[in-house]
């Protein structure tokens, strides 16, 4: 089984700026977060035998705390968030008119100049699940930490037919999807916690 899962908070969630490629590390609330997510894993008798994780600190330590010694982190930059180019770092309250009109319409509204692309984004995540889908299918549940929009082109990668629904679709920190392997393919994933 392959769960995945977005950071803890760090403060530019908290003081709702986009965040993309800075390497914040998770802030208090973060850590009890990713404890927690831990915890609900230790409840359902998880215990991981692979961990993958985009190479920030905000999800290589999510990683860690949930894992703990459990598996060696290996990190993928195709696990990393959107690139938001110059967006990156500016306030969500209010968004430049540019992105505001982007984030009101995923699928028919292009991302602004300079940002990654959400067909990029379901590309790099596409190659990474192929890349790991034989590991997938084996024995032991793998762990991928990661971001919102990243984890949002996983999911629209793994269900095309979602018509990308999942683009606007809320992921809180650690909010958590299962996707399941059944004759060496993915299953729909599904949220197991918000």
């Amino acid at each position: 089984m392959i769960y995945i899962i977005r950071h803890g908070e760090t403060r530019k969630n908290k003081e709702k700026l986009l965040q993309g490629r800075s390497n914040d590390p998770l802030n208090e609330a973060g850590v009890r977060q990713a404890e927690e997510a831990r915890e609900f894993f230790k409840d359902r008798g998880v215990h991981f035998a692979k961990v993958f994780s985009s190479p920030l600190v905000r999800a290589v330590r999510t990683a860690e705390i949930i894992a703990g010694d459990a598996a060696q982190i290996r990190m993928d930059e195709r696990l990393l968030e959107m690139d938001y180019g110059p967006y990156e770092g500016t306030s969500l309250e209010p968004p430049a008119p540019e992105v505001l009109y982007f984030f009101m319409d995923f699928i028919n509204h292009p991302a602004p100049e300079g940002m990654e692309s959400l067909e990029s984004v379901t590309g790099r995540l596409g190659e990474f699940l192929e890349e790991i889908r034989e590991e997938a299918a084996g024995e032991g549940d793998i762990l991928i930490s990661t971001h919102a929009i990243a984890m949002k082109g996983a999911l629209e990668y793994l269900t095309p037919e979602s018509g990308g629904a999942y683009w606007s679709k809320y992921i809180g920190n650690c909010g958590i999807y299962q996707i399941g392997m059944k004759d060496g393919k993915y299953e729909v994933p599904f949220e197991i916690r918000a």
